[in-house]
């Protein structure tokens, strides 16, 4: 393609509102405005015909796991099936395909599909090897009774401080691995090689630019749940200029350890300075886990089973450490799901320092009156809007456990709005679909989008807290000049002077019933102005 390129034959997304036309010179959008004027700018620019779409800035995905899902990806991968007689299926014929693998291992089942959320080893047991499967959400394992005994885990093996096995009722290990127990079998499958790692990332990274992706932050840079560090995976792309993608890591900030971790977070963060695409200068918290396998922080107690979830760090310990942590210049990129733990993030931000640009991901619950305090503190809110539906996981293990007042606390976007709560959009992907549109579509209907393995559920299309329904261009902001404010990245606006990362979509949702969002693909994706997709 030229190096002067005119985009035309339909809307552009603008921070003031749509423009006819947009003009890209060596890789930078030099002008933006009527198609006749930019003609006269650039007689000889090359043309690419929106046919009748939208040209937006590239997406930026504020919390995904590119390296996990392209490591999951290339083994066995349930996201694509649903229920046990699926899975099993999908098992079999891996197993099959594969027979000189020691473990069969993969990811991607959906807790609503057990009862209670919960499989069992017994259902892994026709394999003739030890068997490990991450749950579609990561905060879980499913394993066979062969993976257990290779581990040595017995009814008398104590659960870890950060995990839970859960057990049959006479204490025997069920298969089912929470939170910090994943890696007593985790740490035990085959390691990826440097070369599988730098694949799975360059099979991530092609699959976000088909989705309009042109930058993310990773929510966890370091080992965790049976992963490896993602680090060196990243500064050798970054390094080589495979990585195309605007980058930042959060380096992961090891539960077990405390303040004394710190100098070498600011160690791996200088290893990344100096490269073009990938910096190192956030720090992820895990604070709590989730609802549906009540590890989720929360204030009061579950309903029917009570407890009251698991506060990863220690709250009396957690302010200093991000103290600290901001006056190093790092951003905070909190994992905060329950309310308790939402709240106990809140304290431990208040008097840093805005500028690090510190924010709370998931924010699944939030009381009332800690809703302003995002605004107030100058948090922002990471959302992922996918999970704000009646899905089974929503009505089946969420909703039945939080209690009806809890429940209607779920997800409030407009009201983080409505306090002047700084946005910002995510998918969590291998978690859920890392399709911003689909997402797009979630925040403004709150109800299934046509394509998800729970459309056809029956209260899919019930509105869930419609009241909490975003704009469209609310939530468009967030996954474009948002989410790239976070990642202190120069793209995420179609305005004169900055990166041509431009994503042409193959119709205007904007013109759509809202409805129909979701049926919006991606036709291509540009880059510093160079198409790397379509």
């Amino acid at each position: 393609m030229s190096s002067t390129l005119l985009f035309r034959g339909g809307r552009a997304f603008t921070p003031d509102g749509f423009a006819e036309a947009v003009l890209v010179r060596d890789g930078v959008i030099a002008a933006v405005g009527a198609e006749a004027d930019l003609v006269r700018l650039a007689p000889d620019a090359e043309p690419v015909d929106l046919g009748g779409g939208l040209l937006t800035p590239g997406f930026t995905d504020a919390h995904i796991h590119p390296v996990q899902a392209g490591l999951e990806r290339a083994k066995c991968d349930l996201s694509e099936v649903y229920g046990l007689d699926a899975y099993k299926a999908e098992i079999a014929a891996y197993a099959a395909r594969n027979p000189e693998k020691e473990w069969i291992d993969g990811g991607g089942w959906d807790m609503a599909a057990f009862p209670g959320g919960l499989p069992h080893r017994s259902q892994l047991d026709f394999l003739d090897r030890p068997a490990y499967f991450v749950q579609r959400d990561h905060h879980a394992a499913w394993v066979n009774t062969r993976a257990l005994e290779l581990a040595g885990i017995t009814g008398d093996t104590p659960d870890p401080a950060d995990g839970r096995i859960e057990r049959d009722h006479d204490g025997t290990p069920s298969g089912v691995l929470h939170e910090g127990a994943m890696d007593l079998v985790g740490l035990l499958t085959p390691r990826p090689t440097p070369a599988d790692v730098d694949a799975a990332l360059m099979d991530a990274q092609a699959h976000l630019f088909s989705l309009g992706i042109t930058g993310w932050q990773d929510a966890i840079v370091g080992s965790y749940a049976g992963s490896d560090d993602q680090l060196p995976a990243y500064l050798s792309a970054a390094s080589s200029g495979r990585l195309r993608a605007r980058v930042v890591g959060a380096l992961w900030w090891d539960r077990t350890r405390g303040a004394e971790q710190i100098p070498g977070l600011v160690e791996r963060r200088a290893m990344a300075e100096g490269l073009d695409r990938f910096r190192a200068t956030s720090v992820k918290i895990m604070q709590d886990g989730i609802p549906e396998n009540f590890t989720a922080a929360v204030i009061e107690p579950y309903c029917r089973c009570g407890g009251t979830g698991l506060s990863y760090v220690d709250p009396a310990l957690l302010g200093g450490y991000v103290k600290e942590l901001d006056a190093q210049g790092f951003q905070v990129h909190f994992h905060a799901i329950g309310e308790r733990a939402v709240r106990e993030a809140l304290d431990a931000l208040t008097g840093t320092d805005p500028g690090n640009r510190h924010h709370i991901a998931h924010v699944q619950i939030i009381t009332p009156q800690d809703v302003p305090r995002f605004a107030e503190l100058g948090v922002t809110a990471n959302l992922q809007p996918l999970w704000a539906t009646h899905h089974l996981q929503m009505d089946e293990l969420c909703i039945p456990y939080l209690g009806e007042e809890r429940a209607s606390w779920q997800y409030p976007f407009a009201d983080l709005v409505r306090h002047g709560t700084r946005l910002v959009g995510g998918s969590d992907w291998p978690v859920s679909s890392a399709d911003p549109l689909a997402a797009m579509h979630v925040a403004v209907n709150r109800t299934e989008p046509g394509s998800s393995v729970h459309a056809t559920y029956p209260t899919a299309q019930t509105p869930f807290l419609p009241e909490q329904s975003l704009d469209l261009r609310t939530v468009m902001t967030a996954y474009t000049e948002g989410s790239a404010w976070i990642n202190r990245s120069p793209a995420g606006v179609i305005e004169a002077g900055h990166p041509a990362d431009l994503v042409v979509l193959d119709r205007d949702p904007f013109a759509l019933d809202r409805k129909d969002i979701w049926t919006t693909k991606v036709v291509m994706t540009f880059l510093d102005g160079e198409q790397v997709h379509g």
